[in-house]
Formats: structure tokens, C-alpha cells, sequence
């Protein structure tokens, strides 16, 4: 089992910046990848980023590429989401994910299905 909790979220003005942070506990942090999703009202759950279990290989979806970056701290058993040079369409409530046990493919590691674990999620506004 993992327990996730983000926080961070919050109302930022366009161009700003915020940072999203999401703490693990349970399963050992190190031994698994994980993912931020986005939602936005009457959008389907949006991919933002992954990291691998060990950082070193990380991907982004193609609306917030440049602008965000994910990283994690195994000793801490967090991860973050730095978002800069954010716009309002940045706008939905953002979810920290880890997957199921096992290796899991990084190429899928952009898709919500592969996550069995979620957190409640954080909200972030974005004003024009």
C-alpha cells in the first residue's frame, strides 16, 4: 500500500510559479516510479509528468514541456512538481500517482491506468 498527499496548490497570477510537493509513505519510495495528473472541470485526468524510481529518467506532456519540471528525493520520500511560467489553462486539481507493484514500462508511465495509487489531490488557480 502507498498513502500520497500533495500539497503546494494554490492561486498564482499568469507567469508566476508554484511548487507542488507530494509525500510518500508505505512501500519504500525508492523502489517505484511516479506521475503527476491534472484535472481540470468537465476534462478527462491530463498526464504532466513522471519520474522514474530513481530520477533519472523523467518525461512531460506536451502542454506543460519548458515550463515544468518533476523531481523527487528518495531520502525524504517526496516528489515535486516545480511549474513556472504558468498560464490559465494550467488551471485543475493535480494528483500525485504511484503504480502498482513490479517493473513497470516507462513508456506507459504516461497513462493514468497504470497508477493504482492516488492522492486527493491539490488545486491550482491560475489568473489571466
Amino acid at each position: 500500500q502507498v498513502q500520497l498527499v500533495e500539497s503546494g496548490g494554490g492561486l498564482v497570477q499568469a507567469g508566476g510559479s508554484l511548487r507542488l510537493s507530494c509525500a510518500a509513505s508505505g512501500r519504500t519510495f525508492s523502489s517505484y516510479a511516479m506521475g503527476w495528473f491534472r484535472q481540470a472541470p468537465g476534462k478527462e485526468r491530463e498526464f504532466v509528468a513522471f519520474t522514474s524510481w530513481s530520477g533519472g529518467s523523467t518525461g512531460y506532456g506536451d502542454s506543460v514541456k519548458g515550463r515544468f519540471t518533476i523531481s523527487r528525493d528518495n531520502a525524504k520520500n517526496t516528489m515535486w512538481l516545480q511549474m513556472n511560467s504558468l498560464k490559465p489553462e494550467d488551471t485543475a486539481v493535480y494528483y500525485c500517482a504511484a503504480p502498482r507493484p513490479g517493473p513497470i514500462p516507462i513508456a506507459t508511465l504516461r497513462y493514468a491506468r497504470v497508477y493504482d495509487y492516488w492522492g486527493q489531490g491539490t488545486q491550482v488557480t491560475v489568473s489571466s
